[in-house]
């Protein structure tokens, strides 16, 4: 929940007119400044500039940032989950991979990270030109350092965003009130990936480590900054759909998979920084509960508050268990879907599949009812964990969304450490540090680690499949490792044997059993093996499992409903500018392939 962060608008009245490089001068003329504090003024102080940057950072979360469409619509669908519903000009038409140029979806968020980029570029520009910056006292010195480092890295953070969904896009790096022509072409991504791979270097000297300073989670510090490089050096380094119309990666990406491994290596030197949690719940029991982690595995989150639409999240309320409003949670979730084949990914043993997965919706009286195998849900965000309770209807539980994981440094450093020698000792030391946690200390199912570099590739792309799960990763994964098209071919594939119970599929039982024990849910018969009961036993109920799948909407493909019915390869892996931005730049702006 956001603790730190006041709304604060930057620009001064005067600057209102230019405050996005992707917008009509038209619209700003309409916008009433939220400020009046002149350019001046707001980089005359320390308290000053902190709310500038202060005010970078609320950029990152609302309905149209971090609060649900960038990080619960845009990731979607995959491999792991797809949105709920039919087809529509929204978020289900981005799901299914109908992005067509007049969706709404697309178009605003786009404008908030622009926005994003607009306040850290003045931040950026004018943090060093304040006397403080030279002539402060120390603390006024290293204060003003650190806010600097802040704002290069969210401005990294915004163009990441921009350039994973829209490729190449305009990259200014001076504020508008500079530009002659705020309609500039687009940039080329390898060049503007270079130059804020080469901006977050320069941040990780002017921030602080966690132990450092007392707001740990919500601000940056030096482990996001490097997490954020690492993440950033894998997507140069790897596979991008080019303006050919041709998935393709650059002769110089073995120079960026070092970058992050270097950057990986020197996080897991610093455990005193950040480290894993030992209970994979925990994390989520936190997030939901407001706890800080003393371990520190959440490396960055965006933080969230004030129950509106502007800077408050919508975990929990669109995702996670469906849940009823009369109950004591309540109403919320059912927005995603968990893809049946992805619950049987996990190990019956590996403790991240309950996190992951709902099995059940929540009644107005309190008690659990369990979900059929088409209609599972996400749970890490789930509204029931929620500590304090949020009764009522309320949109917002306030939850934060978490960036980057100590986990993900892990399996970034085995990936990199495999590109550049194959899988070294350290390699397979990370990669083993994030699997066991998944499962009871000296569990068989842990398994042998692969001793050859194709080999432990494939495990690092399952293993990252399991551990990080409905946290916005995995599309954008499968895109540069060039995997997207062949993962929804596979899963298409998978769905039909879990539906006619054949391959690795084949004692899925077609029904569960299942009663109350309290308010939970007690079962009758196990996931993994068949059974030739087809009535209820004594005191259980029958709950279609595979046989829900005869019917689901998810089996047909083509249905509107069907897992990312649209998508074409050599196209969807990006995704259009809406119309009015092509409008907006007459010309100057070149529409991503196919589209």
């Amino acid at each position: 929940m956001k603790t730190i962060f006041s709304k604060f608008t930057l620009l001064a009245s005067t600057l209102a007119l230019c405050l996005l490089a992707v917008t009509s001068c038209r619209e700003y003329l309409e916008v009433q400044p939220k400020s009046q504090i002149s350019l001046d003024d707001a980089f005359s102080n320390l308290p000053n500039a902190t709310n500038a940057v202060l005010g970078v950072y609320d950029e990152l979360m609302g309905d149209n940032g971090y609060g649900i469409r960038i990080n619960m619509y845009y990731p979607y669908d995959s491999d792991e989950i797809i949105v709920s519903g039919n087809l529509d000009n929204g978020r289900r038409g981005i799901g299914r991979y109908q992005l067509l140029l007049t969706n709404t979806e697309i178009r605003n968020p786009f404008l908030q990270l622009y926005r994003g980029v607009e306040k850290a570029n003045l931040c950026i520009e004018q943090l060093p030109k304040m006397a403080l910056y030279t002539n402060g006292t120390d603390a006024e010195k290293k204060e003003l350092r650190r806010l600097h480092g802040e704002a290069l890295t969210l401005r990294a953070q915004f163009y990441f965003e921009l350039m994973r969904n829209w490729g190449d896009v305009p990259a200014p790096m001076q504020p508008s009130y500079t530009q002659a022509n705020l309609f500039i072409p687009q940039s080329n991504r390898d060049d503007t990936y270079a130059k804020l791979i080469d901006d977050l270097k320069t941040a990780t000297d002017l921030v602080p480590w966690r132990s450092e300073v007392a707001v740990r989670n919500e601000r940056i510090t030096k482990g996001a900054v490097k997490a954020l490089r690492a993440k950033m050096a894998l997507f140069r380094g790897g596979y991008a759909l080019r303006s050919s119309g041709q998935m393709e990666r650059n002769a110089d990406y073995l120079t960026y998979y070092k970058i992050a491994r270097d950057e990986c290596a020197d996080l897991m030197a610093k455990r005193g920084e950040h480290t894993l949690n030992p209970s994979y719940e925990d994390i989520w029991r936190k997030v939901t509960s407001f706890q800080y982690d003393p371990a520190g595995e959440i490396i960055f989150e965006a933080g969230a508050g004030g129950a509106n639409s502007t800077s408050d999240s919508r975990m929990g309320n669109y995702n996670g268990p469906v849940v009823n409003a009369s109950s004591r949670y309540g109403t919320g979730g059912g927005g995603l879907v968990v893809l049946p084949n992805y619950f049987y990914a996990f190990d019956s043993t590996d403790v991240r599949r309950d996190v992951t997965v709902t099995l059940y919706s929540v009644a107005a009286t309190n008690i659990k009812a369990p979900r059929r195998l088409g209609e599972l849900t996400d749970g890490k965000f789930r509204k029931d964990w929620r500590v304090p309770l949020l009764p009522g209807t309320a949109l917002n539980p306030g939850y934060n969304w978490p960036f980057i994981r100590f986990a993900d440094v892990l399996l970034m450093f085995a990936e990199a450490e495999n590109e550049l020698t194959g899988p070294t000792p350290a390699a397979i030391a990370a990669f083993e540090e994030v699997r066991k946690r998944a499962f009871p200390k000296g569990s068989a199912a842990v398994g042998t680690t692969p001793a050859t570099k194709a080999a432990f590739f494939d495990a690092l792309v399952n293993e990252r499949y399991l551990e990080f799960g409905s946290e916005g990763i995995r599309k954008f994964d499968l895109i540069r490792w060039n995997l997207l098209a062949q993962k929804i071919a596979e899963t298409r594939q998978k769905l039909i044997q879990l539906r006619d119970a054949t391959g690795p599929y084949a004692n899925v039982p077609r029904y569960l059993f299942w009663k109350n024990n309290g308010e939970e849910i007690q079962w009758g018969n196990s996931f993994y093996k068949p059974t030739a009961l087809t009535t209820a036993p004594t005191g259980f109920t029958r709950l279609d499992w595979r046989q829900h799948l005869t019917t689901n909407i998810i089996d047909g493909l083509q249905l509107d409903a069907a897992i990312a019915r649209f998508f074409v390869a050599g196209k969807s892996e990006l995704f259009p500018f809406d119309q009015a931005t092509v409008d907006a730049y007459q010309g100057k702006i070149k529409q991503n392939p196919g589209y």
